[in-house]
C-alpha cells in the first residue's frame, strides 16, 4: 500500500517482471485493509505514510491482527520513533526509500522463503 502512485506502479513492474503477482495498490489503510479478504495475499508492501486519517503502520498492525499476514515496509520514514511503532505490526522486513528494484525483489523473495507455505518465483 503506497501514497504515491507513480512509485507504487514502479513497485508493481519490477515484482511483476521478477514473475510476483501484484494483486491491487492502495493508497489508504481502510482500502489496504478491504482488499486483503478477496486477494488473501501472502504478505503486504506497505508505506507508513498513507492518504486519509490511518497511517500505514495502523493498517499492517490490523492485516496481521485480523488476518495473520505480515508486512514488508517501504518507506522514507525509518526513523527510531517510526520503527518502534511499526513494531506491533511484527514487520518482515523494512526498506528505506528510494529503494532500487533489485532489492526490493530481493527483499520480498526472501521473506516469502520464509513464510510457511510462502510461494517463490523470483
Amino acid at each position: 500500500m503506497e501514497d504515491d502512485y507513480l512509485v507504487a506502479l514502479q513497485f508493481e513492474n519490477a515484482l511483476t517482471e521478477a514473475g510476483y503477482d501484484v494483486v491491487d495498490i492502495a493508497s489508504t489503510a481502510e482500502e489496504a485493509v478491504q482488499l486483503i479478504p478477496d486477494h488473501k495475499p501472502e504478505l503486504v508492501l506497505m508505506d507508513v505514510r498513507l492518504a486519509g486519517p490511518r497511517d500505514g503502520i495502523e493498517a499492517a498492525a490490523e492485516i496481521l491482527e485480523r488476518f495473520g499476514i505480515r508486512s514488508i515496509f517501504v518507506s522514507a520514514f525509518s526513523d527510531p520513533t517510526t520503527r518502534a511503532r511499526a513494531d506491533r505490526a511484527n514487520p518482515i522486513a523494512w526498506l528505506a526509500k528510494p529503494v532500487a528494484d533489485r532489492r526490493l525483489v530481493t527483499t520480498v523473495s526472501t521473506a516469502l522463503r520464509d513464510i510457511p507455505g510462502g510461494s517463490d518465483v523470483g
